[in-house]
């Protein structure tokens, strides 16, 4: 009688080491599935830089707080006869009209940089909308056309950020040359930073608030003409019709 015991004991711990690997089994099965769905995800790349054969490249400046050296870039960019792209944000729109309407007038882009300069990785797709629709709204009362070109904050982005600002019939621009201005380097070295890498179709963030941003930018610009660079803003040197980013975030031409 107990021998018939223990084999029903064992009998039972067999089915229940069975089920248990199953289960087991089933979850790891989950679980690689879920993480090769993941890893397999289509991600939406913003816009970089450009294809572009002809030496021509794009400088761009993001403002979010200050605005003592505004006037001073101006200038200097007048004095060298070039255009830029200025991606303001929303807040400092509101805070600098005078100079929200002085960039437009002098021929640069005016683009969106978000309405208060939050991650808007962390939001949901409706309050991205309305937060770039309210930057750009600012913008159009003030410089009577409302923008194309989007910034987002940070350089940070996912799907919902891109596939929001591009059904707003927009285009979200990063950079694919970072002048580091904003860490305060030499001037010699924010030069080089913005040179060392550049290549047709290259877009160069710097910021309107660094503080030897005003001594570097007449380098900057001498540096790149010297290189036999073109520089228009981003408006102008973006493909036209339809286009793809590859995974550097390069915008080619779309094939047919």
């Amino acid at each position: 009688m107990r021998f018939m015991i223990l084999t029903k004991r064992s009998i039972i711990s067999v089915c229940l080491c069975a089920v248990l690997g199953i289960t087991a089994a089933v979850m790891g099965i989950n679980t690689v599935t879920k993480a090769v769905t993941t890893a397999t995800t289509d991600r939406i790349i913003p816009i970089y830089c450009v294809d572009r054969t002809k030496k021509v490249c794009s400088i761009s400046f993001d403002a979010a707080w200050g605005n003592e050296q505004t006037d001073t870039l101006l200038d200097i960019l007048d004095e060298y006869n070039v255009k830029t792209t200025f991606f303001l944000v929303g807040d400092w729109v509101k805070k600098y009209p005078k100079s929200v309407k002085k960039i437009a007038k002098k021929g640069h882009d005016v683009g969106n940089h978000s309405n208060t300069h939050a991650h808007l990785s962390q939001m949901s797709c409706d309050n991205i909308v309305a937060d770039v629709k309210s930057c750009n709204e600012k913008i159009e009362k003030l410089t009577g056309k409302s923008p194309t070109l989007f910034r987002p904050p940070y350089g940070d982005y996912n799907n919902d950020v891109v596939s929001s600002v591009m059904g707003l019939d927009m285009y979200c621009v990063q950079w694919n040359i970072d002048s580091l201005d904003w860490k305060d380097p030499s001037v010699d070295q924010i030069v080089q930073n913005c040179v060392n890498k550049l290549e047709p179709g290259s877009i160069v963030l710097l910021h309107n608030g660094a503080t030897n941003t005003p001594e570097a930018l007449p380098k900057i610009i001498e540096a790149i003409q010297a290189q036999g660079y073109e520089i228009v803003p981003i408006s102008k040197i973006l493909l036209k019709g339809n286009y793809t980013t590859d995974v550097q975030g390069k915008m080619c031409k779309a094939v047919a």
